[in-house]
């Protein structure tokens, strides 16, 4: 087992439960998420990173104190990893290893 120094298997726990959480969220009540649409009309990358931007600029900045804080880094992770979906996604290789 991996000795983590800085908690990140516990910090990824959170995250996959924050995640989890979200999908209960969303307003297409199963139907497409604004997010589905949004990377289907190829702007996922921009509206990605912008929110990261966003979230990175507001930190320590809005909210209550340190749990709002922290709700922000939780989000910049969030887009982060809709940014690598949407790079792989785009990104892929046929079996001829064309780029799609």
């Amino acid at each position: 087992m991996i000795d983590y120094k800085f908690n990140e298997d516990v910090l990824l726990d959170e995250i996959r439960q924050y995640i989890d959480s979200t999908y209960a969220q969303h307003y297409s009540n199963n139907k497409l998420q604004a997010t589905e649409v949004i990377m289907d009309n190829g702007h996922g990358e921009g509206f990605c990173l912008g929110n990261v931007s966003k979230y990175a600029q507001r930190y320590g900045k809005k909210g209550n104190g340190p749990e709002d804080f922290r709700k922000d880094l939780t989000k910049i992770i969030h887009y982060g990893i809709l940014a690598l979906y949407n790079h792989d996604l785009i990104n892929r290789k046929d079996d001829n290893n064309e780029t799609q």
